[in-house]
């Protein structure tokens, strides 16, 4: 797999460490934006705070996945429209100052509307990348014969689900009159990177990857969009990283994908309308070197921060290759034109190379930083 072109960068990037994916077949990826809109103090999950950045807001990601058998998966579900029924742990985090959820349909009903019979069974399967409110949205949308695939540990934790077990942070109703299957990595020898796998369908067409640390069972998922064995000119794949990181600038840039020289499209406007040199956002780097992210994960949001560290770092070697393409599931900057995303039900994400969806997004992020910009230039 080859790396980020290095000439484009403010440094010398580091080559990127190989990952070796088994050849495998292609699968129908589409994102759905869920039309959840949320908002958290951003200094509960890293740091260090950005002058104007300091709620962070974004949308809750969903996946369709579609199988050449005629199967089909969800992968997250983002918020549950009727969030005030959330368990009364889960209300007393989201009704803090500060804290805000707007969610206009279920991922159920946008499925209805656009000619996927979800509440006739036409979905084999949703999985949770983890537990927390904006993934899980609302199983009870969809009939008992989707099954429901959670993370390691996941049952132990939090069954008996609310109102049965009063402190449960998941509902009855999500389990109820359906199978619930729990992901098991020990028993499988399968590496993709860093990461211990499972090849869902088994011909290597999606893999549920374990990322644990954010969260107890927390997974990604890897979608090969286009096959090399199928005539494909090379296999590309979407990463998917659920909460492995909140905001891109958790993760970018790094050794292996240095800030660039010139930023495009434009994520600061004032006098750089259609690009704009890289070093402004570096003046604004904590550590004054685009070669590392500009914020840390904080410790109390992740279950165990240092895996949800190394969880991060892993990404990261994903994200430095040019035929790989990470949408965490918060990602505001895709929702901006100029990035020009493929959302269901237009298009699937086939065609994101050819597109140049990944490097249209990739820097979006630092739009977050313009205040901060202005301010140091002041």
């Amino acid at each position: 797999m080859g790396s980020i072109d290095s000439e484009e960068c403010l440094y010398k990037a580091k080559p990127a460490p190989e990952i070796v994916i088994p050849e495998g077949a292609s699968i129908k990826v589409s994102i759905i934006n869920s039309t959840s809109a949320l908002e958290v103090p951003l200094g509960a999950f890293m740091s260090p705070v950005q002058p104007g950045h300091e709620i962070l807001k974004g949308p809750a990601f969903s996946f369709l996945i579609e199988h050449s058998s005629g199967r089909k998966i969800l992968f997250d579900l983002g918020c549950r429209k009727d969030w005030q029924k959330f368990p009364p742990s889960v209300l007393n985090l989201v009704t803090q100052p500060n804290w805000k959820i707007e969610v206009e349909k279920s991922v159920a009903e946008i499925l209805q509307e656009n000619g996927v019979d979800a509440a006739g069974g036409a979905i084999d399967g949703i999985i949770w990348s983890h537990w927390h409110y904006d993934h899980i949205g609302d199983p009870s949308t969809f009939p008992g014969s989707t099954d429901l695939w959670v993370g390691p540990g996941t049952q132990e934790a939090f069954l008996p689900a609310y109102p049965g077990n009063p402190e449960s942070v998941l509902l009855e109703s999500d389990f109820a009159g359906r199978e619930v299957k729990e992901a098991d990595f020990q028993s499988n020898p399968l590496k993709i990177g860093k990461y211990p796998a499972i090849d869902f369908f088994g011909d290597g067409s999606f893999y549920l990857l374990d990322s644990p640390g954010h969260a107890v069972g927390h997974i990604c998922g890897l979608a090969r969009t286009t096959s090399s064995s199928e005539g494909a000119t090379e296999d590309t794949f979407i990463f998917m990283g659920a909460d492995t990181a909140h905001h891109g600038g958790e993760f970018r840039p790094t050794e292996y994908l240095p800030l660039p020289k010139n930023v495009s499209p434009s994520p600061y406007k004032k006098g750089h309308m259609s690009s704009c040199p890289g070093h402004v956002f570096e003046s604004i780097h904590p550590k004054g070197k685009g070669t590392s992210p500009f914020y840390s994960i904080n410790d109390g949001i992740p279950f165990n921060t240092e895996q949800a560290h190394s969880t991060c770092c892993q990404m990261q070697e994903f994200d430095a290759l040019d035929n790989v393409f990470v949408i965490i599931a918060h990602d505001g900057s895709l929702l901006e034109a100029e990035v020009g995303m493929t959302w269901f039900p237009k298009a699937t994400l086939k065609d994101w190379k050819k597109n140049d969806l990944a490097k249209k997004a990739r820097w979006g992020f630092l739009k977050d930083f313009s205040q901060a910009i202005d301010e140091k230039a002041n």
